[in-house]
């Protein structure tokens, strides 16, 4: 199988790399400053990530998790430099959240057919004790290009957003997306993730990029899943158990 990635120009430094033959169809994110690039989300594993960023710069990569599940930090083992929220550091140095039989089971399940180059028993688990970390407001400086870090946990305690501040670009992890949102975890809060989409709902945003999915999104997603909450909430089934909650751009599983 050739093109495992797909790679799609935002602008001109800055790169989604998806994986749309798997059925999460996730995104990876790079961008690219004066001085360095980062990497947000590496993807499932499953190709070799690290060899596409390296076709669209020569920069060193720090690979940013926008929160540590599987589908999101599979190709962080390819990289040496690593961002992760504060409260999901042991998910990578200590306490991983999902076993390697589980992240394994996941990927048969969702694509037809591996590149040629894939053995899916060499696969391991991204695992680093002196792993860097970041916490709400902090400001990553890629030369001439500052992201800004917020915390939005509800899909995962350390969830974060990245917010591209001249660009207006937001990178919403698993916060917005055409698709289920899934918030049925035992990790997973619906009230704390109402409260975090309360924090970036009001932003000034030129793009919403999405870590699944399709990557045209409409810039009133989030306040449309705000208000899909906040009805929820009223009718007292803002927990877990309640169900499939179905509108016309997404889905809400509690």
């Amino acid at each position: 199988m050739k093109n495992w990635f797909t790679i799609e120009k935002i602008d001109d430094n800055t790169f989604a790399i998806s994986e749309y033959k798997h059925v999460e169809k996730p995104h990876s994110y790079l961008l690219i400053g004066e001085k360095r690039a980062l990497l947000i989300d590496s993807g499932l594993g499953v190709g070799n990530i690290k060899k596409e960023v390296e076709k669209l710069t020569n920069l060193n990569i720090t690979v940013i998790s926008t929160h540590v599940h599987w589908d999101h930090v599979g190709g962080h083992i390819l990289f040496n430099d690593h961002l992760v929220h504060e409260k999901e550091k042991t998910w990578i140095s200590d306490k991983p959240f999902f076993t390697l039989e589980c992240i394994k089971n996941n990927l048969r399940r969702g694509v037809e057919e591996f590149p040629e180059e894939f053995n899916i028993d060499d696969y391991k688990l991204f695992n680093k004790d002196d792993i860097k970390i970041v916490k709400d407001n902090d400001i990553i400086d890629l030369g001439g290009r500052k992201i800004k870090v917020i915390h939005t946990p509800g899909h995962s305690p350390g969830h974060i957003c990245l917010y591209d501040l001249e660009n207006k670009y937001l990178f919403t992890g698993d916060m917005a997306y055409n698709g289920t949102i899934f918030l049925f975890f035992p990790t997973s809060d619906p009230v704390v993730f109402k409260k975090s989409l309360e924090k970036i709902k009001d932003l000034e945003i030129r793009k919403i990029l999405p870590g699944h999915g399709d990557l045209n999104i409409n810039l009133n997603l989030i306040k449309k899943i705000y208000e899909a909450f906040n009805e929820i909430e009223k009718d007292g089934m803002l927990k877990h158990g309640s169900g499939k909650f179905e509108y016309e751009d997404f889905k809400i599983l509690l």
